[in-house]
C-alpha cells in the first residue's frame, strides 16, 4: 500500500506519496527507488496528476519504489513556487530521502512536463542518478512564452528515456524529435498515437509505455 509521507525541503516540508513495489520485493532487491515530479504548479499540477498517478503505478509494478511528491507551494508542501530554482532544490531533497531509505538501490529521476525539466536536469548531474525519465518534456516555448533550456540533460551520457503524445499542443512531437536527436545515447522513445499534452483519456497507455521501456531495463 503507498504511505503518505513528509520529507525535508530547503523551504519547508514537502508532502509525499511512497509507492512500494507492487510484487512486495524487499527493500535490498527493488528494481531502483525512482523520484517522480509533477507538471506545473501554476497550471494545476500535483502528485495526484493522473499521468504522475500512472506512471507511479506503472513503474511500481516493474518492481520499482516510487516517490511523488509536491513542490514547494503545493497541497501541504510548505514554501511557494520559485519558477524552478527552488523546484530543482526540492527534487534534490527527494533523491536526498530515497538515497537514505534505499541506500542499496538504483535512483531514477522522473517527471511529466515541467516535472519532466526538473528531473532531467538535476537527474542528468547528480550522481546518485542513474536512469533519466522524461515524460512530454517541455522543450518548444510555450503558448504563454515560457521557455526551458536543457543545457545538462544535453551533455548526459546516462540513458534517457522518453513518453510523448502524438499530438501534444504544448510540446509538438516535432520539436521533441529535434531535441532527441541532439541527445547522446543510449535513449529511447515512445510515441502515443492521438494522445495531447496531458494524455487526455490515454493515461494509462502512458503507464504502459513507461513498462514497455523499462520493464527489462538491466541499468
Amino acid at each position: 500500500m503507498p504511505t503518505i509521507t513528509d520529507l525535508a525541503g530547503p523551504a519547508g516540508g514537502l508532502e509525499a506519496v511512497l509507492e512500494p513495489p507492487a510484487d512486495g520485493r524487499a527493500d535490498t532487491a527493488i528494481r531502483a527507488a525512482v523520484v517522480f515530479a509533477h507538471p506545473h504548479p501554476q497550471f494545476g499540477g500535483t502528485m495526484h496528476t493522473k499521468v504522475v498517478y500512472q506512471g507511479a503505478k506503472a513503474l511500481s509494478r516493474i518492481g520499482c519504489a516510487v516517490l511523488r511528491f509536491n513542490f514547494r507551494g503545493v497541497g501541504r508542501s510548505e514554501g511557494q513556487f520559485d519558477q524552478g530554482d527552488g523546484e530543482k532544490e526540492d527534487f534534490t531533497a527527494a533523491i536526498d530521502y530515497v538515497a537514505t531509505h534505499f541506500p542499496e538501490a538504483r535512483i531514477w529521476a522522473s517527471g511529466f512536463s515541467f516535472g519532466a525539466w526538473v528531473a532531467l536536469e538535476v537527474g542528468a548531474t547528480d550522481d546518485r542518478v542513474s536512469v533519466l525519465i522524461g515524460i512530454a518534456p517541455p522543450v518548444a516555448t510555450s503558448a504563454s512564452g515560457m521557455q526551458y533550456s536543457f543545457p545538462r540533460t544535453l551533455e548526459s551520457t546516462r540513458p534517457k528515456f522518453f513518453v510523448q503524445g502524438e499530438a501534444d499542443e504544448v510540446c509538438p512531437l516535432e520539436a521533441l524529435w529535434q531535441f532527441y536527436g541532439r541527445l547522446k545515447e543510449p535513449k529511447e522513445i515512445v510515441v502515443i498515437d492521438g494522445a495531447d499534452h496531458l494524455f487526455d483519456g490515454k493515461t494509462t497507455e502512458v503507464g504502459e509505455a513507461l513498462e514497455e521501456l523499462l520493464g527489462d531495463f538491466e541499468g
